[in-house]
């Protein structure tokens, strides 16, 4: 049962924001199951009333359609121990700590994500130049750029290609000291040395012990001023020894808010490349290729349904072939058309009916603006908020591209992704700004119904 709590997390995963998603739904662990009631636990009070409030419907349903038969939640509290050693990224080794992934034991360096490779990337119109380039990277061939950023939303493969970078150069030269790290544990572990008296060895460690540094999620570096200041000078040491480097962002540099221009100018010395959502073809491959992976078979009529319904992200894709292979386990029965739409209906149910207008004529008339207004290029606050809630919404309850929600409000996917990170980080914090979202949730549920 916790193989499949895990499997339901990750159909969550396709239909949230990637913070919400972190912060409220990943942390919730399997306990038990006594008849038709599941047990899970939250990690304190707050999580529990607040994943109970926002998210036990969603919780609910998909435990229904997996399991086939109506079941109910219980959350718990079950906090999670804390560790009395440093957090792993503090540790010595010859390459920083992927999340999650258990050390390999021996030689200090821990294990890359096993199925992040070249080989494992299946590779299109949207992603060619993305995949050329980090090979060309990785294996030294016709390569004239120090540094790579590789552009593009959350679940389409950019940490893929990251890690594959790792793979292929630790394979090439395995005493490459490759460093893999996101721009949020660069800044904790930044801290960890300045509070304990031993910045000198971070500097060190990054300047003069790294060959090749793979930096993810460069956009958590907003407003981070005094982290912006030493990446410039590490960036600066690495490029005069001639070091490669790879970024990741979701955001174009110029468009991460309060990011000094030398750190954006530095991002972007290099090669650009971005991956686009996966074009028809690419994802009937994908499809193919996880369900190979899972050890199950797609026919050409399911893999060409779930193709034309799915079109979210590779994580969406990934989680109908998981799902498609639970059920038929659970169901002892093989994976047929019927067992294909049912699952579409779940991952695609009618609660994607509501459109980004329908959600902007809701947050215009709950604000008591003009829709033109939304759309302008004020930055007041009584138009900033509306607008940054109303992409959030929409994030939350339609399956339309970060580009279409944008058109809505006239601004960029950048634009929108930063704005839904600005309110999932103020509903943390900001009792006003929960009630907000939680009154026109409810009010665009009541829409689908």
């Amino acid at each position: 049962m916790k193989a499949i709590w895990e499997e339901i997390k990750n159909q969550i995963r396709s239909e949230l924001p990637g913070n919400t998603f972190s912060l409220w739904i990943h942390p919730i662990t399997f306990i038990d199951r006594k008849d038709t009631s599941i047990f899970l636990g939250c990690p304190n009070k707050f999580s529990r009333n607040w994943v109970s409030e926002n998210y036990m419907r969603i919780i609910e349903k998909k435990l229904t359609d997996t399991l086939s038969e109506k079941c109910s939640v219980v959350l718990e509290v079950r906090p999670v121990k804390r560790k009395t050693s440093p957090p792993d990224f503090i540790r010595d080794s010859k390459q920083l700590t992927f999340p999650n992934i258990p050390p390999k034991g021996g030689n200090g360096r821990i294990k890359l994500n096993a199925g992040f490779t070249f080989d494992r990337f299946i590779v299109g119109p949207c992603n060619e130049f993305a995949y050329s380039a980090s090979r060309a990277l990785a294996h030294g061939t016709a390569w004239n750029y120090q540094s790579l950023l590789i552009l593009s939303n959350t679940g389409l493969g950019k940490s893929h290609l990251s890690h594959a970078v790792g793979h292929a150069i630790l394979e090439k030269k395995p005493d490459s000291r490759v460093y893999y790290i996101t721009a949020e544990d660069f800044t904790n572990e930044m801290v960890f040395f300045l509070r304990n008296n031993r910045i000198d060895e971070f500097k060190n460690k990054y300047r003069k012990m790294c060959d090749v540094l793979l930096l993810e999620e460069i956009h958590f570096l907003s407003g981070k001023e005094k982290t912006q200041v030493e990446l410039g000078y590490t960036l600066d040491a690495l490029s005069n020894s001639n070091k490669n480097i790879v970024f990741t962002s979701s955001l174009l540099p110029r468009s991460i808010p309060r990011i000094s221009k030398g750190l954006s100018s530095r991002f972007t010395s290099g090669l650009v490349t971005t991956i686009a959502d996966p074009d028809y073809d690419t994802r009937v491959r994908i499809l193919a290729k996880k369900a190979s992976d899972q050890g199950i078979f797609l026919s050409d009529e399911i893999s060409h349904l779930l193709a034309r319904h799915l079109k979210r992200d590779i994580r969406q894709l990934e989680s109908v072939v998981k799902c498609l292979k639970a059920k038929s386990e659970l169901l002892k029965t093989k994976i047929d058309l019927p067992m294909a739409k049912d699952v579409i209906t779940s991952l695609v149910s009618s609660e994607w009916s509501i459109t980004s207008k329908q959600i902007q004529r809701l947050v215009c008339k709950y604000y008591k603006i003009d829709s033109d207004m939304l759309r302008s290029k004020s930055r007041k606050k009584i138009y900033a908020h509306p607008r940054s809630i109303h992409a959030y919404l929409c994030r939350c309850h339609t399956d339309e591209t970060l580009e279409k929600i944008g058109e809505t409000i006239n601004r960029s996917h950048s634009s929108v992704l930063y704005a839904t990170e600005v309110i999932t980080r103020k509903m943390e914090t900001d009792k006003r700004v929960r009630h907000e979202v939680n009154f026109l949730s409810k009010k665009v549920e009541e829409m689908k119904n």
